[in-house]
């Protein structure tokens, strides 16, 4: 797979369409890694150009600042900032609602002024465009739920665009209770996904995989590396592993053409 960089189409005089943050968890974590190829086949594949920052992207400080460390949060946020506004980036698309709620509404009193989008309300937009076309495939009929990242739903407020990529793969999709602007927090938020959980009866997660579970359903869809992460533990814990999968929404549309 071919991916250029910024650099690259610098050197050419040229902009892509958009940037892609890959972001800390899309770069280094192995099963994120999945997360970002499905989401490169699909631009790939519908001729989306599109660039990333490669070797001089670093972590947009989301997790710093969540752990109440603003020094280290800005000094990171200004080196991103002054890469970003030295290629003259307008567009930015995230598969990491972390990464997309601080470049978005962090950024600007720093002096990062871009268009941030969250993955699933970029496609929803290239199928609005007729540039994208879903078909159910695999998923036809199969039962999925979804399970709202808190810096996508009731961070920045976008229900929408996942499950109307969901609704064209021709899926059942079921409602957890707790959905929506009442979505239950996986626990990888705040910097939580990088210590131990603290004492307590229950892991949140546990409590938010037993709720997905309690549906029968054959995928548990997420639009974050975190929340991914998080149910999928969950789901090891009360084995089912070999019978629901923890995908997110770009990797069951790439399924579902056979990338």
């Amino acid at each position: 797979m071919q991916i250029k960089t910024m650099a690259e189409f610098a050197a050419e005089g040229r902009s892509p369409e958009v940037l892609f943050w890959v972001g800390c968890a899309g770069s280094f974590d192995d099963r994120a890694k999945k997360i970002t190829k499905a989401f490169c086949k699909i631009l790939n594949k519908i001729g989306v150009e599109f660039a990333v920052l490669g070797q001089e992207e670093s972590c947009t400080g989301d997790p710093a600042k969540r752990a109440g460390n603003e020094f280290v949060f800005q000094m990171m946020a200004l080196t991103n900032i002054e890469v970003l506004n030295a290629y003259e980036v307008k567009k930015i698309v995230t598969a990491c609602p972390h990464c997309f709620n601080t470049l978005k509404n962090e950024y600007p009193s720093l002096g990062g002024h871009f268009d941030v989008v969250h993955h699933t309300q970029f496609l929803k937009t290239l199928m609005e465009e007729g540039r994208l076309k879903i078909e159910g495939g695999a998923f036809k009929g199969k039962k999925i739920t979804f399970h709202d990242p808190c810096y996508l739903g009731r961070a920045n407020d976008e229900y929408e665009a996942p499950r109307l990529l969901l609704e064209k793969l021709d899926a059942e999709l079921v409602e957890m209770k707790r959905c929506k602007t009442n979505g239950l927090c996986c626990g990888a938020g705040g910097a939580q996904m990088f210590k131990e959980p603290e004492k307590g009866n229950k892991d949140i997660n546990i409590e938010r995989t037993e709720e997905a579970l309690s549906f029968e359903p054959k995928v548990i869809a997420t639009g974050c590396p975190f929340c991914n992460t998080m149910m999928t533990d969950g789901v090891k814990h009360f084995n089912k592993n070999t019978e629901v999968a923890v995908k997110d929404i770009v990797e069951l549309l790439a399924e579902a053409e056979d990338l």
